[in-house]
């Protein structure tokens, strides 16, 4: 077999195997998106009761892309409804803590109350304030079932900070980060309700 014929051949069976890879990998794209979007559904609204909402939140996004706050930024936020009605907002928060930037999903239903709070990431020291990522997490239970109706914007601060909250031990900083942000969208929300719940769906 020549030179010519044998290069022929590989070239043709690379060209296959490239196209068999590229078949392979597209085939597989709508499995893996929709694995991904399970994956993001459960870690995004397991803050939700289940039995709390009938819609698809994370496929309606509200339109809160980098709006800055006092102590954070929204990243963005989501919108639960039931039989067409309202019934909780998701923000997503980011804010700097000790070691850099903590996100946080921040649940508020339609009266303005915390639902709770949980943390999507963070680089915070380890065994200190990297434990608000623990799930679930007693630290950040205690910031639910909260208002600012109930509790005055001066008692969402640190007892040290003569507010309300325990800190995290050995973690002021990140403790303080948190409560600011979680503050910061009860705030939000309160002044910005009747956009975030939008209007009782007629369908």
């Amino acid at each position: 077999m020549s030179r010519a014929s044998n290069i022929a051949i590989l070239v043709l069976l690379a060209t296959l195997g490239i196209g068999l890879t590229w078949l392979a990998q597209y085939s597989s794209a709508p499995r893996i998106a929709a694995d991904q979007r399970l994956i993001d559904t459960r870690n995004l609204l397991d803050l939700l009761a289940a039995d709390s909402y009938d819609n698809q939140p994370l496929e309606q996004p509200l339109p809160l892309e980098n709006t800055k706050l006092e102590n954070s930024t929204l990243l963005t936020g989501y919108r639960a409804s039931k039989a067409g009605k309202a019934c909780a907002v998701l923000l997503r928060s980011k804010t700097l803590g000790y070691a850099g930037a903590i996100e946080l999903l921040i649940a508020i239903d339609a009266n303005g109350r915390l639902i709770g709070v949980k943390t999507l990431k963070q680089s915070e020291t380890p065994g200190l304030g990297a434990r608000i990522a623990d799930w679930p997490n007693t630290w950040l239970q205690d910031l639910s079932d909260k208002s600012r109706t109930e509790l005055a914007d001066a008692g969402w601060a640190l007892k040290k900070d003569q507010g309300q909250f325990d800190q995290i031990a050995g973690a002021t900083i990140t403790s303080r980060a948190v409560i600011n942000a979680t503050h910061d969208a009860l705030r939000y929300f309160d002044g910005h309700r009747q956009a975030l719940l939008g209007s009782p769906s007629h369908e």
